[in-house]
């Protein structure tokens, strides 16, 4: 090893790339190369997101219909022949609560549960629900079982 092949360690130098702004005999001085005028030579500069050159952006050229109701709720829907088809595999028992659908992953914690009619319900279950469509309750009643809205 002599002098002529010393060398940083790996990773342990950056090059910083061109000095610029610090003084005009570096050739980089003044402007500091930034061009005259305008938004990007000034310090602070950083473009917002959509921005086209002073262009009307397209999310604002874009026509705007419809409405949305902020105060709307979303249920998670799960259908009665759902419910029979757990009651085959063996998953569910007598009763049927939010705990139990989380468990199942039919529904999230937060999230709000309507039972519908869709399908066929032979088992008779106790079903507890935010919601229940009107021919959820009639299946549901019809093969014995009980409903409880939360």
């Amino acid at each position: 090893m002599s002098l002529h092949n010393l060398t940083p360690a790996e990773g342990s130098r950056h090059s910083s790339g061109k000095r610029v702004g610090r003084g005009e005999g570096s050739g980089k001085g003044g402007t500091a190369t930034r061009g005259h005028k305008g938004a990007k030579s000034r310090s602070g500069y950083s473009k917002k997101l959509g921005f086209e050159g002073g262009q009307m952006p397209l999310q604002r050229r874009v026509p705007k219909f419809g409405f949305k109701n902020i105060n709307r709720k979303e249920y998670t829907p799960i259908n009665v022949g759902t419910l029979q088809e757990l009651v085959e595999a063996k998953k569910i028992k007598k009763n049927v609560t939010l705990d139990t659908l989380v468990a199942l992953r039919l529904a999230h914690k937060d999230a709000l549960v309507k039972i519908l009619g869709d399908g066929k319900l032979e088992a008779s279950l106790k079903v507890s629900a935010h919601k229940f469509s009107a021919s959820a309750q009639k299946a549901i009643e019809a093969a014995g079982g009980e409903i409880e809205t939360l």
